[in-house]
């Protein structure tokens, strides 16, 4: 049967993503530091845009590493920002301070004539540097030396020797006639280096070196037998030491269990990593997105001035555009303009969004930022969602990647979520105060006689919180808490 051709009229609905509200759901999952870059982006590629102050402001920079971190180290007081001022979207935008241009850090060589003509003196030196001094130093030969060398380019930041002697005979030229013995006697050299450990291929290894420099000393700090059971401890038995199973070591090594106890003490005070002080330490800080304070016995979110930018049209720019509508390319330019008031708006609202969603959570959470985490509620994206008005998604958009400063410290949005335990008065705990609790319960344990993963789950149980004792080692492991058998002190 042939089907024949016709016209049909219907109306329909549908949703449909404008280039605007593409820009608005992107920007409001950026994290600051990307924000930042969006809007260098944008300032470089539209003159109609400009900007008096950086993005971040000026207490956020990125390290060489690519590390957020705080020019002082500290956030500023909370203070009110001002919106958009004047018609369509052609007032400025923020209140930051600063310059347009992010400052990518550099090495302190860079900064140098800045610091001072006494900055060198400042400059810690690294392990490498140390271990070529003491080389120097040495009677060994050249060939030896650059053995050592080689070594040493390969050590990691703790001290350890990254790759096989195998490896680097590998690299080595076939006409330097270079054999694995040569390797082995320049790693001998160097592990008779300070710092005590250096050079090791594991653990136990940088462990023996060090009991092997005490057992040299004269007089010996620690008495011949404590260094020597330590010494076949930490050779053969390093595993039953870290399960702190002296009581097998004791029947193992046919030694009392006071000897095994002794020699473990000594074990505690050598330094597993050698290296690590030679690194420089680098501190991260986290601009937050939200500063939180008390304002009339209210808990009050509001959005960081630090990180708001002061983005605005040229205004003589935008004039012109206005006045040459007539003229041809004219259409480029009304373009570039409309973009620009897209923009602006757009991270107005983002910002309008982030203080509406920190403030619902700082109300539904009000108890933890009187008494801390013991005191979180248990909250799900849904709840807030339903309170503003808004879809899960964009609550999800908002909580990734900003943060909020409390007066117990600077926390992800993401934080202040969690899953619901039930209790015996038929209410409902939050997983984040159930953590804090059993943080709390080992802080305060006896530590000869510490509590069992089922003995916290009975004391949960007391304060009405039922919880199983396999949750229990679920938390503790996320906490990064050992279990009970390596928390026993001897």
């Amino acid at each position: 049967m042939a089907v024949k051709p016709g016209l049909q009229l219907r109306l329909g609905q549908h949703l449909a993503l404008t280039p605007q509200l593409q820009q608005s759901i992107r920007l409001l999952q950026l994290s600051s530091l990307e924000l930042a870059q969006e809007i260098d982006q944008a300032l470089n590629d539209n003159p109609l845009l400009e900007c008096d102050d950086p993005p971040v402001g000026a207490a956020m920079r990125i390290g060489a590493d690519g590390a957020i971190l705080g020019g002082s180290g500290t956030t500023s007081s909370a203070t009110e920002s001002s919106g958009s001022d004047g018609d369509d979207g052609d007032g400025e935008l923020g209140a930051g301070n600063g310059s347009s241009t992010l400052d990518w850090g550099g090495t302190r060589a860079d900064r140098e004539d800045d610091d001072g003509p006494g900055a060198w003196a400042a400059i810690p030196i690294t392990l490498g540097e140390h271990l070529r001094v003491q080389l120097a130093s040495t009677c060994a030969s050249p060939r030896d030396r650059t053995l050592v060398g080689i070594l040493i380019e390969s050590l990691d930041e703790q001290g350890y020797l990254t790759a096989t002697l195998e490896e680097l005979h590998a690299i080595c030229p076939d006409e330097a006639g270079v054999e694995l013995n040569d390797l082995a006697t320049a790693l001998k050299l160097l592990q008779s280096f300070d710092p005590p450990g250096v050079g090791a291929r594991n653990a136990s290894e940088c462990l023996a070196i060090q009991l092997d420099a005490l057992a040299a000393q004269a007089p010996l700090p620690y008495p011949g037998d404590d260094i020597a059971c330590a010494r076949r401890i930490v050779s053969e038995h390093l595993p039953a030491l870290a399960a702190k199973d002296l009581q097998k070591l004791a029947r193992t090594l046919e030694v009392g269990e006071d000897a095994v106890a002794r020699a473990h003490a000594l074990i505690r005070r050598l330094n597993p990593h050698p290296g690590l002080r030679f690194s420089a330490a680098v501190v991260d800080y986290v601009v937050p997105d939200i500063l939180v304070g008390k304002t009339r016995n209210r808990w009050v979110a509001q959005v960081n001035p630090e990180v708001m930018p002061k983005l605005r049209l040229n205004q003589a720019y935008a004039s012109a555009v206005k006045e040459e509508r007539s003229k041809e390319g004219h259409s480029q330019w009304s373009s570039r303009l409309q973009e620009a008031r897209w923009l602006i708006r757009n991270i107005q609202q983002r910002f309008e969004t982030i203080q509406r969603v920190a403030q619902a959570i700082v109300d539904r959470q009000a108890s933890f930022f009187s008494h801390g985490a013991i005191a979180m509620r248990p909250l799900v994206l849904r709840e807030i969602a339903e309170t503003l008005e808004l879809h899960e998604s964009t609550i999800s958009r908002v909580t990734s990647n900003k943060y909020m400063a409390t007066p117990f410290g600077v926390f992800e949005l993401k934080y202040f979520f969690g899953s619901h335990v039930a209790t015996d008065t038929g209410g409902a705990a939050s997983s984040t105060a159930i953590r804090a609790l059993i943080k709390q319960l080992i802080g305060d344990e006896d530590p000869r006689n510490p509590l069992s993963d089922s003995r916290i789950a009975e004391l949960l149980s007391e304060q009405g919180i039922v919880v199983a004792r396999r949750t229990v080692a679920k938390y503790r492991e996320a906490l990064k808490i050992p279990a009970v058998a390596l928390r026993k002190s001897p």
